[in-house]
């Protein structure tokens, strides 16, 4: 058991050195580079078979990547956290499109892990996780957004319907023509200010819209979205810190049991 346990520390240390991160980095670029090489015709056609071989190792690779971090820590441990299901599923999707059929929805499902580059980093990982976070109180935020979008699509159509069909004509073409203005997209030479010309007094609408909408509730998003980036990484370090003092507390532990053995086989 004490052998299995300094087994499983070894590997725990290779799995979370620097080193060994850069190198699964490194082949998840490597992957996005091939990835994207094949969706040139020219290209693939011509060199297929030596990009299916660089695939299957590449995937080979992953799966077994991924067991060492299964073997590094406890069992438990390892199915109690969120991204190493995600490794599992962008792995798994593999193995199924090298055992399968080459169907075109399988082939483009390789792409996908690309995105374990997000669990393997840790800084995208807690930007990842406090988007998470964020959503509950975006839910809010959005419900508050909808009602001013509406207000103003409401508005919109009772006043310029006449003058700009095209984007005022209904209220589903308002809520469009208001999602074009929040994003700041041509709104003021190619809505605004055609219709100024006939009502000199619609910027009081337009400039209203794009205070509230852009520069009030935008900024909600993103005061929410940092407030819960800092609290994902002090939960990070904590969640860390305790991994770290549990450890050092077994360790102590094991080593306490083993002077207890050995006074005792002494007497």
């Amino acid at each position: 058991m004490s052998e299995f346990y300094k087994v499983r520390k070894r590997l725990n240390l290779i799995v979370e050195g620097s080193w060994f991160t850069g190198i699964i980095i490194t082949l998840i670029l490597i992957n996005a580079i091939i990835v994207g090489l094949e969706t040139f015709p020219s290209i693939y056609s011509d060199y297929k078979q030596y990009f299916m071989i660089v695939d299957r190792v590449l995937l080979y690779i992953f799966t077994i990547e991924l067991v060492m971090r299964f073997l590094a820590v406890k069992p438990k441990q390892f199915f109690t956290r969120g991204w190493n299901w995600f490794d599992l599923l962008i792995v798994g999707a593999g193995h199924i499109f090298v055992g399968g059929h080459f169907v075109t929805v399988l082939r483009v499902l390789r792409v996908l892990r690309v995105l374990r580059a997000i669990s393997v980093i840790p800084s995208l990982r807690r930007l990842v996780d406090a988007l998470l976070l964020t959503i509950p109180s975006m839910g809010n935020i959005f419900i508050l957004m909808s009602i001013f979008f509406y207000i103003f699509a409401v508005i919109g159509t009772m006043l310029f319907s006449g003058v700009a069909p095209e984007f005022f004509g209904s209220l589903h073409l308002s809520l469009m023509t208001l999602f074009q203005i929040v994003t700041l997209d041509s709104w003021s030479s190619g809505i605004m200010r055609p219709i100024l010309d006939e009502f000199w007094w619609a910027w009081i609408y337009f400039i209203s819209f794009v205070l509230i909408g852009t520069f009030v509730i935008f900024n909600l998003f993103i005061g929410v979205i940092v407030n819960n980036v800092e609290k994902a990484n002090e939960a990070d370090q904590d969640s860390n810190q305790k991994e770290k003092d549990l450890e050092q507390t077994i360790d102590e532990m094991r080593v306490e049991l083993k002077e207890i053995k050995e006074l005792l086989k002494s007497k």
